[in-house]
């Protein structure tokens, strides 16, 4: 096992290529420039095998081990930006408007460069380690469809691995936890029909702003008074949209929003409760509702060998003291849960310092953090494919 010693000479090149895909942030599938860059970068390192095109802009390497046949494990990096105009001020800002890396996918990307580099200078291990430049993470939709158009069986993954930096976890060390990881997320949306009129003559409706107060209210209940409180679950109504005037009731209106929850059960319970508790709310005003409900992104699973090879490769490179086996999952979610759906895995957090939080204008990725994103991938390889 390797110490993070071991990659400090690829530090300042990281930061070289990290700091230049910073300046040039790219959002969802249109990474054409980014994934250009990294498919040069993989080629110059001599690895032969580069796939390209994969979900439009994705890019898929593999490098052959030494140690002769065995398993092929898939190690993922994330490569799109965000639209949000940066607010750091630093040397190597975005020079895109109204776009930047706000969430540390330049990092990511920079540090698995890194690790490829290195392995295949090395090549001490056996089997197949595919690297994977995935595009639409922020969308939501990257993995997914990576995963659609085969990426799995095409390289014969067995296992997949991804990693995200996290802001208020030092430099160095590392957050973990075997099973619910990260949230899955739901989005919904409630018509509430009423009957509109005079805003002087409120007993002449039936006021759907007033029905759709409530309903906000009683949804709140579904997690404080209807599931169990150790469960993590997140309600969060984000859209009220009612009439542009002042004088006016209007005849509906939607609320939307979010769910956050971190079990199949809880996800299904609560898409079910939605619709019930809105429902009896409205119909005892004499209003009705019409209630559409999606699943998006799934619950971010860690397999228990999944998460036992991690711990291993980030204590190796670390010690036992600088790594958090039982993180706190995060409500947030992740697409690189359609991956480990596909496949076992495990899913591990880097930390960032006490820097700004993601999606954050004043954000950045602490480039001290580099060398222990690379060495905690090549430890990963080494030691799920041991020659």
């Amino acid at each position: 096992m390797r110490a993070v010693e071991d990659f400090r000479n690829l530090h300042a090149e990281a930061v070289e290529w990290r700091r230049h895909l910073h300046q040039y942030p790219e959002l969802g599938y249109r990474v054409h420039n980014t994934s250009r860059f990294v498919a040069e970068k993989l080629a110059s390192f001599g690895i032969n095998h580069i796939e390209t095109g994969i979900a439009e802009t994705g890019v898929v390497a593999a490098i052959q081990g030494n140690g002769g046949d065995g398993p092929t494990i898939g190690l993922r990096a994330d490569m799109d930006a965000l639209p949000i105009a940066e607010a750091t001020n630093k040397t190597w800002a975005s020079k895109v408007p109204g776009k930047m890396h706000a969430c540390g996918h330049d990092g990511h990307t920079a540090m698995l460069l890194g690790a490829a580099k290195y392995l295949v200078a090395t090549r001490n291990f056996k089997g197949t380690a595919v690297l994977i430049f995935q595009p639409a993470e922020e969308d939501g939709q990257g993995a997914e469809r990576m995963v659609l158009e085969g990426l799995m069986d095409r390289f014969g993954i067995s296992q997949v691995f991804g990693m995200h930096n996290l802001p208020g976890i030092d430099v160095g060390k590392f957050g973990i936890r075997d099973g619910s990881i990260m949230a899955a997320l739901d989005e919904f949306d409630i018509v509430v029909k009423g009957k509109g009129g005079h805003a002087a003559t409120p007993h002449m409706t039936i006021d759907p702003v007033v029905v759709g107060a409530q309903i906000i209210v009683g949804l709140q209940t579904l997690v404080s008074r209807n599931t169990d409180p150790t469960d993590a679950l997140v309600i969060s109504i984000t859209k009220f949209k009612a009439s542009e005037a002042y004088h006016v009731i209007p005849d509906r209106v939607v609320l939307g929003g979010t769910v956050r929850s971190v079990s199949p059960t809880l996800r299904d319970f609560t898409e079910r409760q939605l619709n019930v508790c809105a429902e009896n709310i409205a119909q005892a005003f004499g209003a009705e509702i019409e209630f559409n409900h999606r699943r998006l992104e799934p619950l971010t699973f860690n397999h228990t060998q999944g998460t036992n090879l991690a711990l291993a490769a980030a204590r190796g490179l670390v010690g036992d003291e600088s790594v958090d086996d039982k993180i706190k999952p995060l409500m947030v979610s992740e697409d690189f849960a359609y991956m480990l759906r596909a496949r076992p895995g495990a899913f591990i957090f880097l930390g960032n310092g006490p820097t700004a939080g993601l999606h954050n204008p004043a954000y950045d990725f602490d480039d001290e953090g580099l060398p222990y994103g690379i060495g905690y991938w090549v430890n990963l390889v080494e030691t799920a494919l041991a020659a």
